[in-house]
């Protein structure tokens, strides 16, 4: 296995498949918005990972208010948080970092974002980037150039850690390299990302007055 060495001076983890993993709950959750809003075969439906909760409502029911819409499966969502999971790797990663070097972006609303962090004991930066935060969600730029400025750093200063093909695209678009894990999508449709690799069990990343390094061990090619 390979590995690298890389400088950067900030980290913008998204979290869903990258810090925690709330595919069980979500799962649940859209199912159970699906059938209460009559969406055609709820049952069968596929979340498709790495999309803000609004524009699945709108996709699914675009006559109905998403404001209310997006309600009501936020609160099921923060009502079903009982078998969040704390990814392998991370716990350990994030008490090595300084507060003021990482920070979370992600397509879900701050409401939901924090109480999965609680449910999950995971600690909360001091600046976050949510759904409420942005106008355009992942695959745009935006998010991760919000999560940037919110460490007061350039996005070409920062590395993005994601695991969907829609956040390793918004982080490349706005001009940041883009640490890629396989915890939720196969390898070949994370080409786009600078690096992969297995999980962040894997990464270590030591801190200084220049910045942070960050150890990689890459994932084998299939």
């Amino acid at each position: 296995m390979s590995k690298i060495q890389v400088q950067a001076q900030g980290l913008l983890f998204d979290m869903d498949g990258v810090l925690i993993s709330s595919i069980a709950s979500a799962t649940r959750c859209w199912k159970r918005w699906a059938k209460l809003y009559e969406v055609p075969n709820a049952d069968n439906f596929v979340l498709p990972h790495g999309r803000p909760a609004r524009d699945i409502v709108i996709m699914l029911r675009p006559d109905i208010d998403p404001d209310e819409g997006l309600r009501v499966i936020e609160d099921m969502e923060i009502e079903d948080v009982g078998d969040i999971e704390v990814l392998p790797g991370v716990r350990e990663l994030l008490a090595s970092l300084p507060p003021d070097r990482w920070t979370v972006v992600t397509s879900c609303t701050r409401r939901l974002l924090e109480a999965r962090l609680r449910a999950a004991g995971l600690p909360e930066p001091p600046k976050l980037v949510s759904a409420d935060d942005i106008s355009k969600g992942k695959p745009d730029p935006e998010p991760y150039i919000r999560g940037a400025e919110a460490l007061g750093l350039k996005p070409e200063d920062c590395i993005v850690v994601e695991d969907a093909v829609s956040g390793v695209q918004s982080g490349i678009a706005a001009g940041c390299r883009v640490l890629a894990v396989l915890s939720s999508t196969p390898r070949a449709e994370l080409k786009a990302a600078t690096w992969i690799a297995r999980s962040l069990a894997v990464v270590k990343v030591t801190s200084d007055a220049n910045g942070l390094q960050v150890d990689i061990p890459l994932a084998r090619k299939n």
